[in-house]
């Protein structure tokens, strides 16, 4: 049975980033993907359709869509996320914060020091945020960066260390390190790494207030593997 707490860390957290890299689909195979998903399931997982500003007009009328250019991406019709590490100035203009924690090259994935200085400024600040690119997997491991199949490998975030680092920001850079899956427990009540423990209502004002979601070209691979895990 799916505890409470971790029904809270995954509800809406994946937006749908599927005309991306390293999937880079085309727009019917994206859009028929979305449509199996929220109707799927997990549908209860899945957040907004992602979509370039130059391909907007292609969506269907009655997707919830977040459109992207470069180094902002505006979901709905006010909530604008910049990619940029000076979150003074987004508090000071009410704006949000986006990080990239990944791409196709190892040189993408920012070291587990700077992801926690980001959510820790963000914490201080006030400014929610999400997360863009390389998140494809819940916990820290080496995988393949691309699909391809000689693509290289790497060391990769997981979602699951980045969202749990934001519950408990004071131990943010030694979560988002954290490689063993067993360093972190789910129940009704709380959620915990290493027994630093957050409540399930505190993980709900989280995701609500701070940490909103992250952007995956893969919704599948995300469930896979947190069905692997046991946590889904």
């Amino acid at each position: 049975m799916l505890a409470r707490s971790a029904k809270e860390l995954f509800s809406g957290l994946i937006d749908y980033a599927g005309l991306f890299p390293p999937a880079a689909l085309s727009m019917a195979d994206a859009v028929r993907n979305y449509d199996a998903y929220r109707t799927g399931e997990h549908a209860w997982m899945l957040g907004r359709f992602i979509v370039p500003l130059a391909k907007i007009a292609e969506v269907p009328g009655d997707y919830p869509i977040a459109f992207v250019a470069p180094l902002i991406e505006i979901a709905g019709n006010d909530v604008v996320y910049v990619e940029t590490g000076d979150i003074d100035m987004l508090a000071e203009r009410g704006l949000r914060a986006k990080i990239r924690t990944g791409g196709v090259t190892n040189d993408a994935f920012p070291p587990a020091a700077q992801i926690a200085h980001f959510i820790n400024r963000c914490a201080e600040r006030g400014v929610p945020f999400k997360a863009t690119a390389g998140l494809h997997h819940p916990i820290r491991c080496v995988k393949p960066l691309t699909y391809e199949p000689d693509a290289p490998t790497g060391t990769m975030h997981g979602f699951v260390n980045v969202f749990m680092a934001a519950a408990l920001p004071q131990y943010a850079e030694a979560i988002v390190m954290e490689a063993d899956a067993r360093a972190f427990e789910f129940g009704d009540d709380a959620a915990s790494w290493r027994g630093h423990s957050v409540t399930t209502e505190a993980i709900a004002r989280v995701r609500s207030d701070f940490a909103i979601s992250f952007g995956s070209c893969s919704f599948e691979e995300p469930i896979a593997d947190l069905k692997e895990l046991g946590w889904l």
